[in-house]
């Protein structure tokens, strides 16, 4: 079940973005994350809901309640699912594609 709550969470683009926003500042607030994105204060919530139903994202109360990022979630899914393939061959073909995209991107 686990599991289930961790890809759903994910396949929202708005949620992937919160993700990358407190992955690249962890411990923001509800008001920050706001800034970042365009969507109402009910929304973002909303998002920030399932995304700690998944086990993804932790609330730290003190003075302020601050988000935290969990990555641990996503590494299980990789074990579990990457790490039967083989993972070396698996990441030459990602960036390969990713430098593909972004030559086009230059074009």
């Amino acid at each position: 079940m686990g599991a289930d709550l961790v890809f759903k969470a994910l396949a929202d683009p708005a949620r992937r973005a919160l993700l990358d926003s407190l992955r690249m500042r962890r411990g923001q607030t509800l008001s920050e994350l706001a800034q970042g994105h365009a969507m109402s204060r009910q929304a973002l919530t909303k998002h920030l809901d399932i995304l700690e139903a998944a086990n993804l994202v932790s609330e730290r109360r003190g003075r302020e309640r601050l988000h935290h990022l969990n990555p641990v979630p996503i590494q299980e899914i990789a074990d579990r699912w990457i790490g039967k393939f083989q993972a070396g061959p698996l990441r030459a073909l990602a960036d390969l594609k990713k430098s593909l995209e972004d030559q086009d991107d230059d074009d």
